[in-house]
């Protein structure tokens, strides 16, 4: 694996461990480790087939007050208060060959994908029975990982998301959000051009607006001082999505799992900032 698909992937596996990622007193500054990861991921909404992968890697998280690469955030922190901040968020999804896609059979592959761009994250409300309920606005760029990091699009993902612990150290997150993208992301998925209809995949013109509909839930535990077990699932649906018509669109709802377990190396003598 070529060593920018090691560094993209490392990111994306980075968003399995948001739910542990909170900031605490006791969070070190930067942290080195590595972490295996088990995913079934719907290869894309719509489809009615699965992406399984199988991962071992490295990762790297450092919380400076400034630069961070922490949870689903890698790059700059703008701003900081109380209830709102304003970072870069990352996001990703594995590819699929389309000749293990009967669906896009004889069509371009669709790559592991990788996303980044500003984000807007906003606490709503936080209290020890309820846990903290958050908000967040990101924008970002889509980018083909297999292709050259080729740009294909542009995503809007909205999302709410409510995060607790229990007593006995198991932390826990809920979120519910809707992506939306411009015609050039909806294209990339469910266009289907001339030269690849066929009887059964008429020619399609992918429309901008909404690719799907979210709900996510992610557990973790930490086990020891230096390993963590964590698991994640996550419902999509494209009921009411601008392309739910598509010749591509198979389901109307899929499911992705995963779960893994992540194991720090070495760690910072010196706190995180808030």
């Amino acid at each position: 694996m070529k060593s920018k698909q090691l560094f993209a992937l490392s990111f994306m596996c980075f968003a399995a461990l948001h739910a542990a990622a909170q900031n605490k007193p006791e969070t070190p500054l930067w942290e080195i480790g590595g972490i295996a990861l088990g995913v079934s991921q719907q290869a894309y909404p719509g489809s009615d087939q699965q992406v399984k992968k199988a991962l071992a890697l490295p990762y790297v998280i450092y919380r400076g007050k400034l630069f961070r690469a922490d949870g689903n955030t890698a790059g700059v922190r703008a701003f900081k208060s109380d209830n709102f901040e304003l970072d870069v968020g990352v996001a990703g999804s594995f590819g699929g060959g389309s000749n293990n896609i009967t669906a896009r059979a004889g069509m371009p592959d669709l790559g592991t994908r990788v996303e980044f761009g500003p984000r807007l994250r906003w606490k709503l409300s936080e209290s020890a029975q309820l846990g903290r309920l958050e908000a967040e606005l990101p924008v970002r760029g889509v980018f083909d990982l297999s292709d050259g990091l080729g740009y294909r699009g542009l995503a809007f993902e909205p999302q709410l998301t409510l995060s607790n612990r229990t007593a006995s150290g198991w932390q826990y997150a809920g979120s519910v959000s809707a992506v939306f993208g411009n015609q050039r992301l909806a294209d990339s998925v469910y266009g289907v051009a001339a030269p690849f209809a066929l009887p059964s995949r008429p020619a399609y013109a992918a429309h901008s607006g909404l690719i799907t509909t979210r709900l996510g839930v992610a557990v973790t535990k930490k086990l020891s001082p230096d390993w963590r077990f964590f698991s994640f699932a996550r419902m999509d649906s494209v009921a009411g999505a601008a392309n739910e018509n598509s010749p591509l669109v198979r389901q109307k709802n899929g499911f992705s799992v995963g779960a893994g377990v992540a194991y720090t190396w070495l760690r910072s003598s010196e706190s995180a900032q808030p």
